[in-house]
């Protein structure tokens, strides 16, 4: 295990695009797990971005992370919905849509979450 480690998002070690390029997730394997950036254009939602790649109803995946800028509304499966932006520390269980409001992109760091994102469903 290194002592040390420091990587930037300008390189991160894989890219996956949204579809109709509203958005991309930039991610670092680490010893510890995955670690992600993800940019979030305005416009952006996940069932209509995000679902085809998944191919699930809603995002199965955990998020545990940060909000860098801009502003997201979550929908979680139950009905449970709440806004978050700059500066939020972001639990979400597996189960929600989520989108961009306003006219920033949303951009969220994510340390549990994003090992499968946006990754095309095998098939």
């Amino acid at each position: 295990m290194a002592g040390l480690v420091s990587k930037n998002f300008d390189k991160p070690d894989e890219t996956r695009p949204f579809e109709d390029g509203m958005g991309r997730l930039d991610l670092f394997n680490t010893e510890g797990g995955a670690v992600g950036r993800a940019v979030f254009e305005p416009g952006w939602r996940w069932s209509q971005h995000i679902k085809p790649l998944a191919g699930t109803d809603s995002c199965q995946s955990a998020h545990t992370g940060y909000v860098v800028s801009g502003r997201m509304v979550i929908a979680m499966d139950d009905g449970e919905q709440g806004e978050i932006g700059p500066g939020d520390f972001i639990r979400i269980a597996p189960g929600h849509d989520a989108w961009v409001v306003g006219d920033e992109p949303c951009i969220a760091l994510d340390w549990t979450g994003y090992t499968d994102y946006a990754k095309p469903a095998s098939g």
